[in-house]
């Protein structure tokens, strides 16, 4: 893995070469900061449950003049083989493309049933896409999906206060011809960047550290962020002048993330 976050990296298995940081479109990204993260190498795009207008505007953009180095991905909640096509058709006439990069099965917590997965390789026969990914937040059903071999790319649930990844994901993982491994919630909803979640005597931490302690880790290719406005793109763009965590570094993420998840996991007991 490369020690700078400007170079891009291969996907897994798939070949295909990311950015570092990914963005994703539930929050509301404007297109300008989308086009300005394009002219800054960013070409990991993850239209995800919500296909906001403003990502939709810059996709068409880039895809009119830049395709070829666009990573376009495409998310499907439907549980439904009718429903797929359909949601799957929409996406890509809304994008005014013909194919994904990435079709990713949104939020499986238990394995697809083998209608889904039919219905998935179907359309990819019929080149609505080239590689199939999935996400979920139970993490031992991953080892599950490294055995069966039907996913290209697993968006998975990684940050400092979430490490579970390093014990049931990580190790179980291939040497060579691995899957395409990508982290979301890199802030943990916001929680690690928050004061008041910080042990004492602890300044918060930024954004940018959330996504380089993600991606200090060799296994994890891209960190998704989810700007709301140009200001947090241009927060979570800084990482791409930045290289992998020192060891010091590292050890204090670590030791923040054990606090927040000790303090928000007592405030969902008590609150």
């Amino acid at each position: 893995m490369s020690d700078n976050f400007s170079e891009k990296v291969p996907l897994g298995r798939t070949g295909l070469m990311v950015s570092r940081l990914g963005i994703g479109s539930s929050y509301g990204v404007p297109e300008r900061a989308c086009l300005k993260a394009f002219e800054k190498g960013v070409n990991y795009f993850f239209w995800g449950s919500v296909r906001t207008r403003g990502m939709g505007a810059a996709l068409r953009q880039i895809a009119r003049r830049d395709r070829d180095d666009l990573v376009f991905v495409l998310q499907c909640y439907a549980r439904k083989p009718k429903w797929i096509r359909r949601s799957i058709e929409r996406g890509l006439k809304k994008a005014r493309m013909d194919t994904a990069d990435i079709l990713l099965l949104g939020w499986h917590d238990h394995a697809p049933n083998e209608a889904i997965i039919e219905t998935a390789l179907r359309l990819k026969e019929e080149g609505k896409f080239r590689y199939l990914g999935i996400s979920g937040h139970q993490r031992p059903l991953f080892q599950r999906f490294i055995e069966d071999g039907t996913f290209d790319v697993f968006h998975m649930r990684y940050n400092a206060a979430h490490r579970g990844a390093e014990r049931e994901i990580f190790p179980y993982l291939p040497a060579e011809d691995a899957p395409g491994i990508v982290s979301f919630t890199n802030t943990r909803w916001g929680d690690l960047l928050k004061a008041k979640n910080m042990p004492d005597g602890e300044s918060p931490i930024t954004a940018a550290d959330c996504y380089r302690f993600s991606l200090s880790n060799d296994h994890v290719q891209v960190a998704i962020t989810g700007p709301k406005n140009e200001k947090e793109m241009d927060d979570a763009l800084s990482i791409l002048d930045t290289s992998p965590l020192s060891e010091d570094e590292s050890k204090r993420l670590r030791r923040i993330g054990d606090h927040v998840h000790g303090v928000r996991s007592l405030m969902s007991t008590f609150g």
